[in-house]
């Protein structure tokens, strides 16, 4: 790399892709999606305002690359919050769960990007396989679950299907501003509590 006057370094053809992606994050998280431009990113990198059409066709291509990482990272985060909570035999699902409202209140104009590219009646071919592979993980989970009496039994799809309605929900209601900040995860963890109630396996007395 070489320090390109006025700007950060320059980058050899290899390392522009993802620099250039950083770029696009930190724009991402502190004005929104609408505010990626391909040439504020060029700038930001150090680049010249048309490096950035060697690797993403347009704007739309940034943000989809944008979006593949941010799904990266949430599904890492997800995977996270259920080995913390398997060995002490609490519900995944409920961690899962929590682990998406704060996902979403930490990192709001993040969610707002997925929201945009995933919870559409089309998705981009370039996510599917992610998007597939993250709803197995979650299906899994809630078969986990049931077979561990957690659960009720039932069609682990539509459990999941309430549980991501619930969930996504919640999300944008934090993103929104209906639940103040200071309060919206502890109201969250009780909303999911509740659901909890009526999903869970209650032994017979």
């Amino acid at each position: 790399m070489t320090e390109r006057p006025g700007g950060r370094s320059s980058y050899h053809h290899g390392s522009l892709p993802e620099a250039l992606v950083a770029a696009a994050f930190e724009l991402l998280d502190e004005y929104g999606q609408e505010k990626v431009s391909m040439r504020e990113v060029a700038r930001r990198a150090g680049v010249s305002a048309g490096a950035p059409f060697r690797h993403f066709a347009d704007r739309q291509a940034l943000l989809t690359a944008l979006a593949d990482r941010a799904l990266a990272d949430f599904a890492r985060s997800q995977r996270a919050d259920a080995a913390a909570v398997e060995p002490n035999g609490g519900s995944v699902m409920r961690a899962v769960g929590r682990g998406f409202i704060r996902y979403a209140l930490h990192h709001p104009r993040r969610f707002e990007l997925l929201r945009s590219r995933v919870f559409v009646a089309s998705r981009e071919p370039e996510l599917r396989d992610q998007l597939d592979g993250i709803e197995r993980a979650f299906t899994g989970l809630i078969v986990a679950d049931q077979e561990a009496g957690r659960l009720r039994p039932g069609d682990p799809e539509l459990v999941g299907l309430a549980g991501q309605a619930l969930v996504y929900g919640l999300a944008q209601m934090i993103v929104d501003g209906y639940l103040p900040e200071e309060k919206a995860e502890e109201l969250a963890e009780k909303v999911l509590d509740t659901f909890g109630q009526g999903v869970a396996n209650h032994p017979s007395q």
